[in-house]
């Protein structure tokens, strides 16, 4: 069926098709050996700079920590121990110094105070006979009534009686303290932190504490401190403290810096004395600062220091409006950009922006 369409068609028709056809092909074989690569070469980046200038910055050392009662103590059972028989305090009473938090069960120790008590007045009354008896003995001893060795058998049992009054008194003040340790007794005025003892718990002095006591409800911020910030830091500094869901900062007293290091953070510890406060629980996190002075240092957008696996650093426009890779040391952030601590003299022209699509030696131009 084709072959008699095509042989209605006029042979120069067919002739005219097939030429065109040729040069379209010889055309476009010539474009593409004839391509050559674009050697325009590409336009220079386009950069705007800052020019350094240090100025003085105030100093703000931050931190994060806890708030915690400034003196704790773990309250624990004393003596032999026993079971909690009663309970008279919870978390968060304020007691006093002496002030019973709990009780052991007494059911072995109080009959042995009652039996001494019992035995010491026993031997007081066999001591008082026996000194009655030697009394009589020395009165009568001139008429020769009683013979030298009844005399001095009756002082000895005189002495003898005594000696056992002491002894079961001793032994009647050791039942007693032991008794009275069978009272958990707060150690000083404070406030309850936290309780762990239950009724019918085994307490003993080799067990969990019972209770956590802060003295006199008194707090303060433990935090730390990067390593390199201790420097600046002194005893007496003025320190604002920022508690969560609190809108208001504490104001309080830098008391401690810590002397350690620890080796594997880095950080260092501080305390910060503050007034107590209903919303200053313990256990709460925070964040604290303290105003450490002013330096003097030059301040960068953000936007112009980068950074990588070998730290911080900036790119200059240096000579020959080339750029240049210069490494930084940077402190802390603030409102107006980034304070940079090191690498920087002043007078260097910094890209402030479009530095990550730059590459240090690539010419640049400068933006007015």
């Amino acid at each position: 069926m084709p072959t008699l369409i095509f042989s209605k068609i006029p042979r120069i028709i067919l002739w005219t098709l097939g030429v065109i056809l040729l040069l379209a092909l010889i055309g476009l074989l010539r474009v593409r050996l004839g391509a050559r690569p674009d050697t325009t070469p590409p336009p220079v980046p386009l950069v705007r700079v800052v020019e350094i200038r240090p100025i003085d910055v105030p100093e703000v050392v931050s931190f994060n920590g806890t708030i915690a009662a400034r003196d704790e103590a773990a309250i624990s059972a004393e003596g032999e121990g026993g079971r909690v028989s009663a309970l008279h305090a919870e978390v968060g009473d304020r007691v006093k110094a002496g002030m019973v938090l709990a009780r052991l069960d007494t059911s072995l120790i109080a009959p042995q105070v009652a039996s001494l008590e019992a035995s010491l007045e026993e031997s007081r009354a066999n001591a008082a006979v026996a000194e009655a008896d030697f009394r009589r003995a020395q009165a009568v001893a001139a008429s020769g009534a009683l013979s030298v060795q009844e005399i001095e058998r009756r002082g000895a049992a005189a002495t003898a009686a005594v000696s056992k009054v002491k002894v079961v008194t001793a032994q009647l003040t050791e039942a007693r303290a032991r008794l009275r340790r069978t009272e958990v007794r707060a150690p000083f005025d404070g406030i309850v932190l936290t309780r762990s003892a239950e009724v019918g718990q085994l307490a003993g002095p080799g067990g969990a504490p019972l209770f956590r006591l802060g003295r006199a409800g008194a707090v303060e911020m433990r935090g730390n401190v990067a390593e390199r910030d201790l420097p600046r830091l002194a005893v007496g500094q003025t320190a604002r403290v920022r508690v969560t869901g609190v809108a208001d900062p504490f104001v309080g007293k830098l008391r401690l810096i810590g002397a350690v290091i620890d080796p594997q953070s880095r950080l260092g510890s501080v305390r910060i004395d503050l007034t107590p406060h209903p919303d200053l629980r313990p256990g709460a996190f925070a964040r604290g600062e303290v105003d450490a002075g002013t330096q003097r240092a030059p301040v960068l957008p953000q936007t112009a220091v980068l950074s990588d696996a070998a730290g911080e650093f900036v790119f200059m426009v240096g000579a020959g409006d080339k750029v240049e890779r210069r490494k930084v040391t940077v402190g802390a952030a603030r409102e107006e950009g980034v304070v940079i601590v090191g690498g920087l003299a002043g007078g260097e022209r910094v890209v402030a922006v479009a530095g990550p699509y730059l590459r240090a030696g690539e010419p640049v131009r400068v933006a007015k």
